[in-house]
């Protein structure tokens, strides 16, 4: 019954949030944003202390306008480095920029899920849609299936929210950001990226446009469809063709049908997220695919490593692996205060407010 009323009320605040229609986009204070979150782990730095709900919401209506000023299927060009799922890992994001590249320095595209199961899920979401405002040309965000109501409402992140802020419409209000996320992004016409996986309507369209016409907002997308593949979709060692997937929602598919939407399309390589892999990346279907995850030590509870995926201006494929920082332990005492502050975050903040 608890389950029950509570989406009931979700749905209604749902229905009474404005429209993008009559929003008008406050202004936000990014250089805040960016000098109070690079602090948090200190004493007297959490995030519902130091950013106010207010402040959350002038983000999220400002994230929204750009998103929808972009397209659903976003079209790139290298050098660009691709994340996977980050689910709520603030330290080991962190590390990815101070190896990689701050985002005023390195163009970037993250694959989605950035919400759910880790401890700072909304410091990391903060985070990258600040980026996403400060440099929009040149930072890209993916929609995951996390980015959903029907997920991130079970998986951590309402809870949080929550706890932090006590606040449905703040929940509610990412949704409406998450509803219009694109879901695909190709880079050099040759490397198709995407979340889930591939969907068995890209083999009946003539071309990828068909991944532009996904019409937004979009909720929760229904089983089957397109948009919902492109969440939440794997490749199947066991099978060539598309088959049920066993998390009872979208398909599994195999190295064939990898094979036939890359010759149909002239694609190189299928780029995508959505599963732990032990090295963080893991290739399939003769290196036509590759699937990479980015949150290393995931949950606390696997020794996997996280990877990120460079593309270079002659659209040339290498990997940076990120080991554990922990070793494998039943439960984790999170400090992030010393994980922040292993990934020189003070560098990053000067860096993020003063280099625009």
């Amino acid at each position: 019954m608890a389950t029950t009323t509570n989406d009931s009320v979700l749905s209604a605040v749902s229905k009474s949030l404005p429209t993008a229609n009559v929003i008008q986009v406050p202004p936000v204070d990014l250089d805040y944003i960016f000098a109070h979150i690079m602090t948090i782990g200190r004493p007297n730095t959490g995030i519902s202390t130091c950013i106010t709900e207010q402040d959350i919401t002038d983000l999220l209506l400002n994230v929204k306008s750009l998103f929808m000023e972009q397209p659903v299927m976003l079209k790139l060009k290298p050098p660009i480095t691709v994340c996977g799922d980050i689910h709520g890992q603030f330290g080991d994001l962190m590390r990815i920029f101070n190896k990689t590249g701050f985002p005023h320095k390195t163009n970037y595209l993250f694959l989605g899920d950035y919400v759910d199961r880790g401890k700072m899920n909304l410091e990391v979401i903060i985070f990258l849609f600040a980026c996403k405002l400060r440099y929009p040309k040149n930072f890209f965000l993916l929609r995951g299936n996390h980015e959903t109501q029907l997920v991130n409402r079970i998986y951590g992140f309402y809870d949080e929210i929550m706890r932090r802020y006590q606040s449905l419409p703040l929940y509610m209000l990412f949704q409406s950001v998450f509803n219009v996320m694109p879901l695909s992004a190709i880079i050099g016409d040759r490397i198709l990226c995407m979340h889930g996986g591939l969907s068995p309507d890209m083999l009946k369209a003539d071309n990828l446009n068909i991944l532009q016409s996904i019409y937004r907002p979009l909720p929760d997308p229904p089983n089957p469809s397109l948009p919902l593949d492109l969440l939440w979709a794997d490749p199947n060692s066991y099978t060539d063709e598309f088959k049920f997937n066993d998390r009872g929602i979208s398909i599994t598919f195999g190295a064939k049908m990898v094979k036939r939407i890359c010759e149909k399309f002239n694609l190189d390589l299928i780029c995508r997220a959505h599963q732990v892999v032990q090295d963080g990346y893991e290739f399939f279907a003769n290196r036509k695919l590759v699937t990479i995850f980015s949150a290393p030590h995931y949950c606390g509870l696997f020794d996997n490593a996280a990877a990120v995926m460079l593309v270079d201006e002659q659209m040339q494929c290498s990997f940076k692996i990120f080991r554990p920082a922990f070793p494998k332990i039943e439960k984790t005492k999170f400090d992030a205060s010393k994980d922040v502050s292993s990934c020189n975050a003070t560098k990053l903040k000067n860096e993020m407010i003063f280099e625009k």
